[in-house]
C-alpha cells in the first residue's frame, strides 16, 4: 500500500517526494481546493535576502510550517505568503563599504536615487539561494507573490495601522533608552546588536568621581560633618564606566537596603582632608582601615600621605565615622560636577534611591545620566530628575562643553571615534597639558 525504501537513501527519499508534489502540484491543491472555507492567514516573518540562509532559518521555518499543514489539515484554507525584510542598517553599511562611501557623502558623492537604487539591488541579491533552501526542506509558501518591506503598499498599509493607533489614543509622544550607532547615524534594532561581530571584549576607562554635599544640607545626613572641623567637606563617591556621560549627570542612585559608611580620608591629588560616603562592603577596595586617630597624626603632612599612598598601592588610608544605609540618602543634593548647562525638564543633583544598584563593583553609588541609560532614565522619571543631553548624534560633545584645558567643544566622546590623524593631534594636546603641570 505505502512505498517502502528497502535502500534507504534519505536524500533521494526528499528528492522523490519533492518530485511528487511538484508533479501533483501538491501546494497549490491544498490552497484550492479549500475555496470559500475559513482562512488561516500567516504571513511569514520575513527573512532578509541581503544575506544567506542558515540551519537557524530551517529550524524555525519548519516549526511555522508545522502549524500551517495542521490547519490545513483541519479544514482552513492557508495561504502562506512569503516576505522580504528589507530592513535598513546591514543594507546600508553592505552598500556604503561596496561604494566606499559613507553617511556624508549621500546627497554629494552620489545623489538620494543612486544610494535607494544600489540599496534596492542589494536587498534581494540572495533571493535563488533562499527559493532553493525552500524548496529542498519542503516548506511550502508563496514565494512568487511575496510581500516586500520597502514597496510603498507596504509602507503604507503600516502607516494606515499607525494612524488607526493614534486615532484611538494608543500612540503617544515619549522617550526611551535605545541603542544608537553615531558611525551608522541610526538607531540599533535588536537584531542589529545580534549581528555577527557586533559584541566583543574591549579596553575603557572607568573613572570615580567625587560629588560634593551641598553644606546646606549637612543636617540631613546621618552624620554630622561640623563634629569633624578639619574633614567636614563630604563628598558621594560614584564609579563609573562612561566617564563621557558625567558632564550629563543629574543624579546619584544608592541601594535602600545597602550599608554604607562615612570615612574620613585625604584627596589622593591635593591632600586635602575630606569625608568620603562608600558602600561598606567595597570599603577595602579602595582604603585601608587606620586605628582612631592615626589618620589626624598623618593629617597636614603631605609627603607621609603621598608616601602612604605609594605604599599602599593608590589604597588610601581611612578612619571610618559612621555607617547607616542608602535610605538615610535620599533627598541629599549635591554640587553639580561639570556646571557646562543645566536642566530644564525636573529636579537635579541629589540622590535617590534604585533597585539596580549593586555592591559588586565600584564604589556602591551610581551616577545617574537620563539620556544614557534605561535603568538611569527610568530612576530619573520615578524622581522627577531632569536630564542633560550634552552628546550629539555625531558622538561629539556639544559647544558648550568645553573648559579651554581639556575639552573645546564638539570633540568625540570617545577615543575609538577617532582617525589616526586626529590621536595624533589629541595625543600632543593632552602631552602639552602634562608638560605645563609640570608631570
Amino acid at each position: 500500500m505505502y512505498k517502502t525504501y528497502p535502500n534507504l537513501n534519505l536524500s533521494q527519499t526528499a528528492k522523490d517526494v519533492q518530485k511528487m508534489w511538484d508533479e501533483n502540484k501538491t501546494f497549490e491543491k491544498s490552497i484550492t481546493s479549500r475555496e470559500g472555507k475559513t482562512p488561516f492567514v500567516f504571513y511569514e516573518g520575513p527573512p532578509s535576502a541581503n544575506g544567506l540562509p542558515g540551519v537557524h532559518h530551517v529550524m524555525s521555518r519548519a516549526i511555522k510550517d508545522i502549524f500551517c499543514r495542521y490547519k490545513t489539515q483541519k479544514g482552513f484554507q492557508v495561504k502562506r505568503k512569503a516576505g522580504w525584510d528589507t530592513h535598513g542598517l546591514p543594507i546600508e553599511l553592505s552598500v556604503e563599504k561596496t561604494l566606499g562611501i559613507t553617511k556624508e557623502d549621500i546627497g554629494t558623492k552620489i545623489t538620494v536615487e543612486e544610494y535607494n537604487k544600489a540599496c534596492r539591488k542589494d536587498v534581494l541579491k540572495y533571493t535563488n539561494e533562499w527559493a532553493d533552501v525552500t524548496e529542498k526542506m519542503g516548506y511550502w509558501v508563496d514565494m512568487e507573490h511575496p510581500y516586500i518591506t520597502y514597496d510603498n503598499r507596504y509602507i503604507e498599509s503600516v502607516w494606515w495601522l499607525l494612524n488607526n493607533l493614534y486615532s484611538k489614543g494608543a500612540i503617544y509622544k515619549g522617550f526611551t533608552i535605545q541603542p544608537y550607532s553615531p558611525a551608522a547615524g541610526t538607531g540599533l534594532s535588536t537584531h542589529e546588536l545580534n549581528q555577527p561581530g557586533c559584541y566583543r571584549d574591549v579596553k575603557d576607562r572607568t573613572a570615580v568621581a567625587m560629588f560634593k554635599v551641598v553644606d546646606s544640607e549637612f543636617g540631613k545626613l546621618p552624620f554630622n560633618p561640623n563634629d569633624y572641623p578639619s574633614w567636614k567637606n563630604t563628598y558621594f563617591a560614584a564609579w563609573t564606566t562612561t566617564p563621557w556621560t558625567l558632564p550629563s549627570n543629574t543624579a546619584l542612585a544608592v541601594g535602600k537596603n545597602i550599608s554604607y559608611l562615612a570615612i574620613r580620608t585625604f584627596n589622593p591629588f591635593s591632600f586635602e582632608n575630606i569625608t568620603v560616603i562608600i558602600a561598606k562592603d567595597l570599603f577595602n577596595k579602595y582604603f585601608e582601615l587606620l586605628p582612631e586617630g592615626k589618620l589626624g597624626m598623618m593629617a597636614g603632612s603631605a609627603d607621609s600621605l603621598h608616601d602612604k599612598k605609594k605604599k599602599s598601592s593608590n589604597v588610601l588610608a581611612a578612619e571610618i565615622l559612621a555607617e547607616f544605609k542608602g535610605s538615610d540618602l535620599a533627598g541629599i543634593k549635591y554640587e553639580q560636577l561639570l556646571p557646562f548647562a543645566q536642566p530644564t525638564d525636573g529636579d537635579a543633583f541629589k540622590v535617590v534611591l534604585g533597585d539596580f544598584v549593586t555592591t559588586e563593583d565600584g564604589t556602591g553609588i551610581v551616577h545617574i545620566a537620563p539620556s544614557f541609560g534605561a535603568d538611569d532614565f527610568r530612576v530619573a522619571k520615578q524622581n522627577g530628575i531632569g536630564s542633560l543631553t550634552l552628546v550629539d548624534k555625531r558622538g561629539k560633545f556639544l559647544p558648550e562643553v568645553k573648559d579651554g584645558v581639556f575639552l573645546y567643544g564638539e570633540e568625540y566622546v570617545k577615543e575609538a571615534y577617532l582617525t589616526d590623524e586626529e590621536k595624533e593631534v589629541e595625543f600632543q594636546h593632552q602631552k602639552k597639558i602634562l608638560e605645563a603641570s609640570g608631570k
